[in-house]
């Protein structure tokens, strides 16, 4: 069995389909996919994009996927300011930037911090975090906890949000053990029917923020940047909240 055999299996369980699953999916036969996880069977470069499109691979899995097979990678990461991504660029900016004055926040795959809008860059400042810094540092950190009112039900989520993210990556060992550090704490949470949507109950000594956040990606990304971004846009779940980040994004 090669390395593109190997991989191939192991994606395919990653995503619980069976052969015959997977062929459906693909159009070809559940004997060729046997074939090529045994490596009875070469495939071809369209073959390993059909095998990616039927499995949703990220862009990065499917480059490997044609190096092990002895081909030539197909997706790029782009420089930023390329011409070619000024529609992306533009397209961030104006998601980011019309989301005030509640905050946003743009990370690619592995949580570093790509961008932040104005109101989040003035939160994330009381944690001396921003462009550039990587957010699972700030949750991992001793300092987040005592400043989270309901801790316990967000560390329960956020760990959840890192195991999904992590199998759908085809596995991150940073993103599993912090999901297992953060479990210590989940079984402190309470389950609450208070709210339809969990917040995130911030209290510092200026400050007491509750926020839910939506989580957007590109739908079509052919880059290896785009495809790792996600925006995060956070709303208030109540009415002070609303009130204070107005007021803070009205200040001089």
């Amino acid at each position: 069995m090669n390395d593109f055999a190997r991989a191939l299996r192991t994606w395919r369980q990653t995503r619980r389909y069976s052969q015959l699953d997977l062929a459906l999916e693909a159009e070809v036969s559940a004997r060729h996919i046997s074939f090529l996880e045994t490596g009875r069977a070469r495939p071809s470069r369209d073959m390993i994009a059909r095998l990616g499109d039927a499995m949703g691979l990220p862009l990065d899995a499917q480059n490997t996927l044609l190096t092990q097979a002895g081909f030539a990678a197909r997706f790029v990461a782009r420089d930023w300011l390329d011409a070619q991504m000024a529609p992306v660029r533009a397209a961030l900016a104006h998601t980011m930037d019309s989301h005030a004055p509640y905050p946003a926040i743009a990370l690619d795959r592995d949580w570093n911090i790509f961008r932040l809008n104005t109101p989040a860059r003035r939160i994330y400042a009381a944690f001396d975090l921003t462009e550039g810094d990587n957010l699972l540092d700030l949750v991992l950190s001793d300092a987040l906890p005592p400043l989270v009112e309901n801790w316990p039900e967000v560390a329960h989520h956020t760990a959840q949000r890192l195991r999904t993210e992590s199998a759908a990556a085809g596995g991150i060992k940073a993103f599993d053990a912090a999901a297992m550090q953060l479990a210590q704490d989940t079984n402190k949470a309470q389950p609450s029917d208070d709210h339809a949507i969990v917040p995130m109950v911030l209290r510092t000594d200026s400050m007491r923020l509750a926020l839910f956040a939506t989580i957007a990606h590109f739908g079509t990304p052919q880059d290896l940047t785009v495809d790792a971004l996600r925006i995060e846009l956070f709303f208030p779940a109540d009415d002070a909240t609303r009130q204070l980040l107005e007021a803070m994004d009205a200040a001089p």
